[in-house]
């Protein structure tokens, strides 16, 4: 059976500071400069879902692209989307909000929720230059 990989694009916007409070202050601006502004700063996320697996030989899908953008969008976009993710994302409360976490909560709220085929990649643009990529593990 042939297989192939589908990615659905995501976009939304979020606020976040990165700051680690087992550190000093001095350390967390000099490790993570404008970013741990106490006043936080906005990012316009770009979320890329990657799902790969089989051709489904009834509907010539991996996966219904429809389907992956609900999911996506219940689980990512609603909790993340115009949010400040220091304070208003529970996920966050014990983790510092870069973007690498970000991805991992991504990866972790999509996985489990897919009904078909095999979560691949998340690749999260934190910027147009910057992104991070996770494959689950």
């Amino acid at each position: 059976m042939p297989s192939c990989a589908v990615t659905r694009r995501v976009h939304f916007n979020a606020a976040h500071r990165l700051h680690n409070p087992a550190e000093s202050d001095e350390w967390n601006r000099a490790t993570f400069g404008p970013c741990n502004n106490p006043n936080y700063h906005g990012h316009n996320y770009e979320l890329e879902v990657t799902v790969e697996g089989p051709i489904d030989t009834a509907t010539g899908y991996v996966l219904d692209i429809a389907i992956l953008k609900r999911l996506v969008d219940a689980r990512v976009s609603e909790v993340l989307d115009h949010r400040n993710l220091n304070l208003d994302v529970a996920w966050f409360r014990d983790r510092i909000p870069s973007a690498e976490n970000i991805a991992v909560f991504c990866w972790e709220a999509i996985a489990p929720a897919l009904p078909a085929g095999r979560l691949q990649r998340i690749r999260l643009w934190e910027t147009p230059r910057n992104y991070v990529e996770y494959t689950g593990g």
